[in-house]
């Protein structure tokens, strides 16, 4: 019986794709060509993107040289080796480079939120060993002030598209922002971490004794999801991953 609930439950999901795919058609949420699915680039768009490869490095996902792959996948960058971060393993899932900036800044600041999706599918592709893992899915938050101006957190739209599609764990509100921090633009890499120390405060009611998965949209030294994830673990996480759209990918990294 309960087996019927669950066929007639797909049967009629699909019905209803099929009516919304017939009434509003897919298009692609960068350049509105129509699809034949939605959430998704179309083939021209997704080509432009800088997909960062194989292989990378174990713990914070940068992309490593080609001669890496001597040491079985498993190899580790020079930074860190020389400081580990924070958090286990972080992942993303192309460089920051012109389109996925344009992308980026579209979602961010350009009200264009459709975008979520197609972002959170390719996150989710490089990052599926974390997402797999993962016991709570929780988004890098606003300040309340910069929530206010902004209307909406582009990394809560990420991970809440990720949790759904994983059917893991999203937690909105058991990180906050509990210092409103200037911009991180223009700050060096020391300069970023003063800025964002102390910025976040996690509560233990449902991060504790949990492998959480923080999401955000750009990583660019790291400065904030490690603190980020440093807060996670002072409310009980038993380990930390992060996972995001782009990251910057400097010449000396």
């Amino acid at each position: 019986m309960g087996g019927g609930s669950i066929a007639r439950g797909g049967i009629t999901e699909r019905i209803q794709r099929r009516f919304l795919d017939a009434l509003l058609p897919p298009r692609c949420p960068a350049c509105r060509v129509l699809l034949d699915e939605p959430g998704a680039f179309c083939p021209a768009c997704w080509r432009e993107l800088d997909f960062i490869m194989a292989p990378i490095c174990v713990r914070c996902g940068l992309p490593l040289p080609a001669s890496s792959e001597d040491d079985g996948g498993a190899a580790t960058c020079a930074g860190c080796l020389a400081k580990a971060p924070v958090y286990d393993r972080a992942r993303a899932a192309v460089r920051y480079a012109k389109a996925s900036r344009r992308h980026i800044l579209a979602f961010k600041h350009g009200d264009r939120t459709e975008l979520a999706k197609a972002l959170a599918r390719l996150m989710r592709q490089a990052g599926a060993g974390l997402v797999e893992d993962a016991q709570a899915i929780v988004p890098v938050p606003l300040h309340p002030w910069r929530l206010v101006r902004r209307r909406y957190n582009q990394a809560a739209l990420l991970a809440r598209a990720i949790a759904r599609e994983a059917e893991r764990p999203y937690l909105a509100h058991e990180l906050k922002r509990i210092r409103a921090t200037p911009s991180q633009g223009g700050l060096s890499r020391a300069g970023r971490r003063r800025n964002v120390a102390g910025a976040f405060r996690a509560r233990r009611r449902r991060i504790a004794g949990r492998r959480v998965l923080l999401v955000d949209d750009v990583m660019t030294t790291g400065a904030t999801l490690e603190a980020a994830a440093r807060a996670c673990l002072a409310a009980g996480a038993v380990a930390v991953d992060a996972l995001v759209f782009a990251r910057v990918v400097r010449e000396g990294d």
